[in-house]
């Protein structure tokens, strides 16, 4: 009897005192963005720095090598072999690019000429059938750097563009593993297992012997470890004050650009496959060792586990290292207000048990349906064209591969800047249709710019690379503001899932041919900015709580 009168006393006090959530203590009293923020800002960029520069190493281990036929009426393959010989010209066909990479013209009928001499001299044009090309029997490589020499994948592009395929499939399985893990056992817990995750399963693969082992890591590594930056992303917004989270975010996207930038010049200065794997891995678990211990847990998941005697130890950590106070009042006052909230939700979530399927309410709401069919197009585009121009770079047949990387690289800074500049000045449907659409026009000029004009190429692939970088960052926050709270995760997820189709896709590309993937990333783009003006525009709208209001966003909600 006395505990139901206590319980009714609270619930009375709650009813009287004006509700107050975590936001509310950050900007009145702790702070929003003072040193303890600020400490551990550094210490997670430092993370996602670490973070990106393993996300882009399948780009270097995997990348392609040239090759040629080893021609044995010319040269033995137990001597040392030159990779550009003199007399090539009499035994390979000639391409735009140079000597064809994986055939060879026949031997002459009239040729039995037995392994020898490597000189002009005898080996001669006579030892070969020049109207008939046939495929290399074996390979000689211009460096031994990348795994294409060690798991003999010359000329097998397939199987080449498969390893970051296979990559960038593994994190389908993250998401869900890694949220789960981080609801229920903690942000911090979910942050360490994918560390040590990525880590351990990426060294592993120094020690790889076969091709099959080095695709099972790389999928193990994505599967087990990328979870990464949704983990900081995560206890950053939930310690971060309100007015400074797009500013956090854009920090995270440009560290994570120039983590891409670190780790292509690491590739330059240690080009072999084993060695880069062994500095990226051992300076990551280092960097792991070093941060986490900087690292604290949640104080929003604290109060949703019930655990407030941690929160409110932790609410007076920060206000003490920024030079704040925590008010007791404040914080019995939190208490009350999560414990309302985690009543509402009980009952939200019984009301969502009598309420029709998500699917069928969709299909109710015509406007929402046309924005589930239409999204998922939008990250579909964006994920094939940013990953497909960050993995082609390396590819490209103008200027060196590794300077056209890093060029590519940092030009994702102007386009994440360029977008927070923007959106909320000309509003979201401008920034994301103006950016497919500049992506679209960058990739057709550099199909027609004429050859011997590298610069200009690479300028323009470089407009596409920023453009679309632009378009990334607007999406996350446009895409959330088209769908209700009630399914807001669910739809928002829905769109993620089938984006992550396109970066499958993606390391697939340079398989395809010289032109056929800008082809491809122009027509999507050109699509994506014309599917835009389906949707109508939420710059100034409040966040639709229902499906009605929702599907009716634009029109007569605005702040």
């Amino acid at each position: 009897m006395e505990e139901n009168n206590k319980l009714q006393i609270e619930n009375e006090e709650l009813v009287a005192k004006p509700k107050l959530d975590l936001d509310r203590i950050l900007i009145e009293e702790v702070g929003q963005f003072g040193r303890y923020q600020a400490r551990f800002m550094a210490v997670s960029l430092l993370m996602v720095l670490s973070f990106a520069t393993l996300s882009a190493e399948f780009i270097f281990t995997s990348a392609r090598v040239r090759t040629r036929c080893l021609i044995p009426e010319c040269e033995n393959s137990t001597e040392n072999i030159q990779f550009a010989a003199e007399w090539l010209s009499h035994a390979l066909p000639n391409t735009s690019t140079g000597y064809d990479n994986c055939r060879r013209f026949a031997r002459a009928a009239a040729n039995d000429t037995s392994p020898g001499d490597s000189s002009t001299d005898k080996c001669s044009i006579t030892f070969f059938d020049i109207t008939t090309t046939e495929p290399c029997e074996a390979y000689v490589y211009e460096n031994t750097n990348t795994v294409v020499y060690d798991f003999g994948l010359a000329c097998d592009e397939w199987r080449r563009s498969l390893i970051g395929s296979m990559r960038t499939l593994g994190t389908l399985f993250a998401m869900p593993l890694t949220g789960y893990v981080s609801d229920r056992w903690g942000r911090r817990t979910a942050l360490l297992i994918n560390l040590v995750n990525i880590g351990v399963i990426g060294l592993s693969r120094y020690w790889a012997t076969s091709y099959i082992a080095f695709i099972a890591a790389e999928f193990l590594e994505t599967a087990l470890g990328s979870g990464i930056y949704t983990c900081i992303f995560i206890i950053i917004t939930e310690v971060v004050g309100p007015k400074y989270r797009v500013a956090a975010g854009a920090m995270y996207s440009t560290f994570f650009a120039l983590g891409h930038v670190v780790s292509g010049l690491i590739a330059t200065v240690v080009p072999n496959w084993r060695h880069f794997t062994l500095v990226l891995y051992i300076t990551n678990l280092t960097c792991t060792l070093v941060t986490i211990w900087f690292t604290t847990e949640s104080v929003r998941w604290y109060i949703t586990k019930g655990r407030t005697d941690k929160a409110e130890k932790l609410l007076n950590k920060i206000a003490r290292v920024n030079g704040k106070q925590l008010s007791e009042t404040s914080f019995q006052a939190l208490k009350l207000t999560a414990k309302i909230s985690k009543e509402t939700q009980m009952k939200k979530k019984e009301k969502m048990i009598k309420e029709p399927r998500l699917i069928v309410q969709v299909f109710n709401h015509k406007p929402i349906l046309l924005r589930c069919v239409v999204a998922p197009v939008w990250w579909m585009t964006f994920s094939f064209i940013y990953y497909g121009l960050t993995i082609n770079s390396v590819t490209l047949s103008v200027g060196n591969k590794l300077v056209n990387y890093l060029c590519v690289s940092l030009f994702e800074v102007p386009g994440f800047c360029a977008a927070y500049a923007l959106v909320n000045r000309v509003g979201r449907k401008p920034v994301l249709a103006g950016g497919y659409w500049l992506c679209a026009l960058a990739q057709l000029g550099f199909l027609l710019t004429p050859a011997g004009h590298s610069k200009i190429s690479l300028a323009l692939y470089m407009v596409g690379k920023g453009s679309i970088s632009m378009v990334v960052t607007s999406l996350y926050l446009y895409t959330s503001e088209l769908f209700p709270t009630a399914h807001r995760h669910s739809l928002v997820a829905f769109c993620s899932m089938l984006g992550r189709v396109g970066a499958i896709l993606a390391p697939l590309t340079p398989a395809f041919g010289a032109q056929l993937p800008f082809m491809l990333f122009a027509g999507m783009a050109t699509l994506s900015g014309v599917l835009i003006l389906l949707t109508p525009e939420t710059l100034g709208c409040r966040l639709p709580d229902t499906m009605e209001d929702a599907a009716t966003i634009g029109r007569d909600n605005t702040i």
